[in-house]
Parts: structure tokens; sequence; C-alpha cells
């Protein structure tokens, strides 16, 4: 019997060297993410640009990023999840190849967000999460956490690697390297993920397969309404304080390198920062999970947004370099479990047959405000002179994204009110 005809079962050993192999994945290619900031000071130099075209790489790749990320749910769905992590090496080592030889700023700018980002990293985090949450029935919440944390593991990882060889060899190498790096390692840990998820494998016969999708299509028809609201508008509501979450979260993780340089301490020290930051963030998601376990997802992310902006504000009045390293590593324990929440709610909230869908689509949200954030930091920047008004610019969309959240979950208290008394 071959690896991907063997039964699949849930909560498995094999479950759990899955997940350890996702994450080595996601902590690959999620490289784009990070690269890119710790380049952005030498990239800007080498093509003589302003600091919002030089952020624009990031943006169009985090734009990729998302709207390839429901892409490669898809084909993971149809064709199983090897087959968009194969795309997704070639894209990543297609990309940065190509970045290495850009003659400017826009031809560099589409080979990040069409290859790295569209086809590179889109394959390896939300399809990953997805498959993950489909092999843990016991500790989902944890699962995905673990899963989720190889994007910062790899935040913590690359950027000292890349200011290193950005400083011995130049940024043009460097990118050449990890193309190459990228494409074998993606390739070589996309062979290990044969089998198909428990829920959807191929051994599930006809009749279970329509009896469970009649089982969820009168679930969905019964279901409460998610937050008293339309799923249409509740989704909506979920994608704005996804963007404004993210759009706050970007300003340090994008431009920690940008700031240090112009702060005089150098891009290494910013590197140092983003990374220490990231690191945080891996144990932030960690006990985000544990703790999404026991209060749910959007308390979970109620918690996570509030300890959020105020690391942004501290940001306002300390700006020393041992300060920056406290505060970094403080934005990196508040935020970490943030992302991950938004799969938690979707999953409490809506039909079980609407979560994948519903969560690539939140997921999607948050990489768009990531990248709305990257360029807007960079522009603040270029209007103002500093990087002030560009925190306080994130520290609004907090704001904002803090009041979508308290608003949904006063109506789900007033929604368990009646059933409490109906029950009495």
């Amino acid at each position: 019997m071959t690896a991907a005809a063997r039964p699949s079962i849930p909560d498995s050993p094999y479950a759990v060297f899955r997940l350890i192999v996702t994450v080595a994945l996601i902590t690959m290619g999620s490289s784009g993410m990070y690269v890119i900031a710790v380049v952005l000071p030498s990239v800007q130099a080498d093509f003589g640009v302003t600091r919002a075209d030089a952020s624009l790489p990031y943006t169009l790749m985090m734009i990729g990023f998302g709207v390839g990320g429901m892409l490669m749910g898809w084909m993971a769905d149809r064709f199983g999840i090897k087959t968009p992590l194969f795309i997704g090496a070639i894209g990543m080592g297609l990309g940065y190849g190509l970045s290495a030889m850009a003659g400017n700023i826009w031809t560099f700018t589409l080979a990040q967000g069409l290859l790295v980002g569209f086809l590179g990293c889109a394959s390896t985090f939300a399809p990953l999460i997805a498959d993950t949450s489909l092999w843990f029935a016991k500790r989902r919440g944890v699962a995905v956490a673990i899963c989720a944390s190889g994007n910062y593991l790899s935040g913590a990882v690359w950027p000292p690697i890349v200011q290193h060889f950005t400083y011995e060899i130049g940024w043009r190498e460097t990118f050449l390297y990890m193309g190459a790096f990228s494409f074998v390692v993606m390739a070589g840990l996309a062979l290990l993920m044969n089998r198909r998820p428990p829920m959807v494998s191929s051994k599930m016969p006809p009749a279970a397969t329509k009896s469970a999708s009649s089982h969820a299509g009168k679930a969905a028809a019964t279901a409460p309404l998610p937050f008293g609201y339309s799923p249409g508008k509740a989704q909506l509501l979920l994608c704005v304080a996804g963007v404004g979450c993210c759009v706050a979260m970007s300003m340090p993780q994008v431009h920690i390198v940008a700031y240090c340089s112009d702060l005089g301490y150098g891009a290494a020290r910013g590197a140092e920062m983003l990374s220490l930051m990231l690191v945080c963030g891996i144990i932030s998601r960690l006990i985000s999970g544990v703790i999404c376990d026991r209060i749910g997802g959007l308390r979970t992310l109620l918690l996570g947004s509030t300890l959020q902006v105020f690391a942004l504000f501290l940001f306002l009045p300390f700006d020393g370099l041992v300060s920056l390293y406290v505060i970094s590593a403080l934005f990196g324990l508040f935020q970490g479990g943030i992302v991950p929440s938004y799969a938690i709610i979707v999953r409490e909230h809506f039909p079980v047959a609407e979560v994948g869908t519903r969560t690539g689509t939140v997921i999607m949200a948050t990489l768009l405000g990531m990248a709305l954030g990257g360029w807007m930091s960079g522009k603040v920047f270029d209007l103002t002179g500093s990087y002030h008004a560009a925190f306080v610019n994130g520290i609004a969309w907090n704001l904002l994204n803090l009041a979508i959240v308290i608003t949904l979950l006063g109506r789900v208290s007033r929604q368990r009110i009646p059933a409490n008394l109906a029950a009495g």
C-alpha cells in the first residue's frame, strides 16, 4: 500500500509528523514577507527611488500572497496539497532569481508580487492552515497556532541571515542563493505531504459523503446568524477588522529596519529587532492557541488587539536603542495570536460547510491590511519626513479593529441572554 493510499487518521502520529513538515514549509515559504523588509534600504539606494516606491514590492507581494492563497486553497481541495506546494517552490525560486536580476524597481516589484507572493508565499500559508485543521479534532486551536507560528519562525530566522549576507555579498547575490535554496527545500518537503486529510479521504464512501453534505446543509439552514448579522455582513465586518489590525501590525514589521537606519542605529540593529519581535510572536501564538481553546476566538482577538495598540503607543515617546529592543519584544508578545484567532472565530460562528472559503477570505483581508499598511507607512514617511505620524496612523487603524470586535462581542452577549432566559 502506498503512503497516499494509507488510511488517514486525525490526531495520529502521522498528523503530528505532518504538522512538523507544515511548520518547516511555512517557515521557508513565508520568507518573502520578511526578506524584503531587510533589504528595503539597499533596494531603495540601488534603484534611487523614494521610500514609498521602495515599499511597493512588499505591498504587491502581500496582495499576491492574499489573493493567491484563495487560488492555492482551491487547488489543494481539488488536487491535494502537493500540487500548490510544488507550484510554490517554483514560484519562490524564480521570484528570488528574477528579483536579483531586476534592472528597475518595477521589474523587482512584479517579480515579488506575482512569483514570490502570488505563487510562492500563497502556497504555504492559508492552504496549510486549512489542511492542518482537518488533521486534528482535539486541541485544534493549538495545532492551528503551531502551524501559523511557522510564519513568525520565518521572520525570526531569515532577517539576520539575509542581513549578514547582504552586508557580505550584496542583496542581489543573496536573493540568488535564496531562490535556489527555497526551491530545493520546498520541493523536497512537498514530497512528504502525500496523504489526503481524513475529512476528504478518497476512501470515504460516496453515500457517507452525500450524507455528510446533507447534514452540513441542514445545519447551515438552522444555525443562528453569525453575531446576529447576515453571513455576508458578518464576513465583511471581520474582513474590515482584519484590515485594521494588520495595517497597524505592518508598521513595525515592515519599517523597523528602515526606522533604525534613520535613527542612526544601523540596519543590522533593525534586523535584530525584527527577529526578536517575531521570536516573541511565536511564543505569543502558542500561548494564544491555549487561551483560544479556553475563551474562544473573539475574546482572544480582543485581547491581542488591545495589547497591540498599547505597544504601538510605546513607540511614540521612546526611540532609544534599548527601548526599541524592549518594545519590539513586547509588540511580538502582544500581537502574535491575532491572525490565527480569525480562523477560530469563523469556525465558531459560521456553518462548517463554509469554513474553508470564509477563513481564506478573512486571511486574505489580513494580508491586504499588511500590504496597505506597508505602503501607507512609507507614504506617510515621505510626506512628513518621520515615522511618528506613521505610528499614529497605525494606532488609528487598530482602534477601528477594536471598535468592530467590541461590537461583535456585544452582539454575541445579547444573543446568549435570551437563550439563557429560554433555558431557564
